[in-house]
């Protein structure tokens, strides 16, 4: 799919799922804009992506999702250098120290942390960048959000190790697709859309054993690779998908029936 030299902005652009969304926009012909609190980070991603593409429409911004004069700044650099933005993909992923806590270890002051700084960010980030597509006359926002934001955890895959599903994430992975569609009717008849997408587990090393438990629970595959998100991504930045708004897209081999 053509791009067209689409303007799109990835946060957390430098990390795990956000590199693959970068490279991918920018080998289909679009402007991929690395936006990442990380500043060092992010100058290494671009350059290494750089490399690995021969391409030079990737660049990096800093961004703090959480900081509305970060993202205002942001905005005005893009607007300045390419005289528009195209489309925003909401995909930061912050995690405090106490992320992975079980329930009941769980602290009210690290789910509140974790919350706000995940979807409060996500909220914040499009509140922003929406303003900005009202004057525009058009914009595209995409949530990654999870299948864990669609179903409750199947707890017994991780059944011989010691990982769970955070509380905290599937509250605001399940919240962020209600805001999604808020988003989606609140904007009607502006010409900006808002989906998103719910990956399935993607493989980062996990353990032998997690990763055959969650085979069980899958149609062929299991784990998904970065690269298997790519195809939704972009279907949902191209005029392909120009009449789709306030829905979500599940890339997860099965894992959720």
């Amino acid at each position: 799919m053509d791009l067209n030299q689409q303007v799109i902005v990835v946060t957390g652009g430098s990390g795990f799922l956000g590199q693959s969304f970068i490279k991918s926009i920018a080998t289909h012909n679009g402007i991929a804009i690395i936006a990442d609190v990380d500043d060092y980070t992010g100058q290494q991603t671009k350059e290494k992506l750089k490399t690995e593409t021969g391409l030079d429409q990737i660049y990096f911004q800093h961004i703090d999702i959480n900081e509305k004069s970060s993202i205002c700044q942001l905005v005005s650099q893009l607007i300045k250098q390419f005289g528009r933005i195209d489309a925003l993909v909401n995909n930061a992923y912050f995690r405090n120290e106490r992320f992975w806590d079980h329930f009941f270890d769980v602290q009210l002051e690290d789910f509140n942390e974790n919350l706000t700084m995940n979807l409060g960010g996500y909220f914040l980030c499009s509140q922003q960048f929406a303003e900005y597509f009202k004057k525009q006359g058009y914009g595209n926002i995409i949530n990654v959000s999870s299948i864990y934001g669609v179903i409750p955890p199947k707890f017994e895959i991780y059944k011989g190790t010691s990982r769970t599903t955070p509380v905290v994430y599937a509250s605001f992975k399940s919240a962020l697709l209600h805001l999604s569609k808020y988003m989606a009717k609140y904007l009607k008849g502006l010409n900006i859309r808002v989906n998103s997408i719910s990956p399935g587990g993607v493989y980062n090393n996990e353990s032998e054993t997690f990763v055959q438990n969650y085979k069980k629970q899958c149609a062929t595959k299991g784990m998904l690779d970065q690269e298997d998100l790519q195809g939704a991504l972009l279907f949902l930045l191209s005029d392909h998908s120009k009449f789709i708004n306030g829905q979500n897209i599940v890339v997860d081999d099965g894992f959720i029936l």
